[in-house]
């Protein structure tokens, strides 16, 4: 049977590795260390470690990039990697253990949006179809050979997280698809055309504010792209609070000011207005916006 050494990290990764587990010998799972997490700062596995654990598969955790050479030739050989959301750089010498190199499983429609946060980019910039593209890893970042690829529309009010779920699963099921003739050479890459390349850069803390000055579409679009986490904010009252969910409102609020409209608050930017429909308050749960409303004094405020 077909072996197979997996590396993933988060959540996103594992709709794929549950796939390849029901089809091929996945003989080694490499995936980041625990982390601390929460208020507690205590070391929590990554989400593939946990399912690893479940589905009763060896797990590595490299402590750098530099260790994964070494894991995958004690515990090879390989047929093929596969990576999905690994979030470590992969040397050429890892590239070359399995015997026909390694595979990623990338979130968008390459050339476009290559790199670490592909989605994210794609909803803030407002991209009408994103889909997932299966590659030849290279020792350069999302530029391999493309195996296959399948385009999906983005849904009109689809976050990150949501549209991240849907492309973990046809992530999968695509790779699986095209695996066994990739394996026996009956499907042979064919290179990246550079045209209408784009860089999808890591997000920073400077990609969560919402400004006044924003229209209202870049606005949306920037909350929708970062939600669930890490969470666009907006410094109400002086609070910083993550915007989850938001819709363009027909109300226009003075730009900088929000203000409590039928029970709904609504900040006032460049073009108009924004109904904030879904809020997380500083250490705080999520609510609607409506219920935030009500625990306030005020009814509107500056914000920034």
């Amino acid at each position: 049977m077909t072996r197979i050494a997996f590396l993933g990290t988060p959540g996103a990764a594992i709709p794929t590795l549950d796939r390849l587990v029901s089809d091929f010998d996945v003989a080694l799972v490499i995936t980041q260390p625990d982390r601390p997490k929460g208020r507690s700062g205590r070391p929590e596995p990554p989400p593939v470690k946990t399912r690893a654990d479940e589905l009763g598969l060896a797990v590595a955790q490299p402590s750098g990039s530099s260790e994964i050479e070494g894991m995958l030739v004690e515990a090879g050989p390989f047929d093929v990697g596969v990576v999905v959301a690994f979030g470590m750089l992969i040397k050429p010498g890892a590239l070359a253990q399995p015997a026909r190199g390694m595979l990623n499983v990338h979130f968008s429609l390459l050339p476009r949006w290559r790199g670490a946060a592909p989605v994210a980019r794609a909803l803030m910039a407002g991209d009408p179809m994103i889909g997932v593209t299966i590659i030849e890893l290279d020792e350069n970042l999302d530029t391999g050979p493309v195996l296959t690829a399948q385009a999906v529309d983005i849904q009109r009010e689809e976050n990150a997280g949501e549209l991240t779920d849907r492309l973990a699963g046809l992530g999968g099921n695509l790779l699986a698809n095209v695996l066994p003739a990739y394996l026996i050479g009956e499907l042979v890459p064919v290179p990246q055309v550079e045209a209408g390349a784009t860089y999808a850069s890591k997000l920073t803390p400077d990609d969560r504010p919402i400004r006044p000055e924003m229209s209202s579409l870049d606005a949306i679009n920037r909350i929708r792209g970062l939600s669930p986490l890490p969470g666009a904010t907006l410094d109400l009252d002086g609070e910083p609070h993550k915007i989850l969910r938001a819709r363009a409102s027909e109300h226009s609020p003075e730009p900088g000011v929000y203000k409590v409209i039928d029970g709904i608050p609504v900040a006032g930017i460049a073009d108009g207005g924004v109904e904030l429909v879904e809020i997380q308050p500083p250490g705080g749960r999520a609510m609607s916006g409506a219920e935030w409303a009500r625990g306030r004094r005020s009814q509107t405020g500056p914000f920034r």
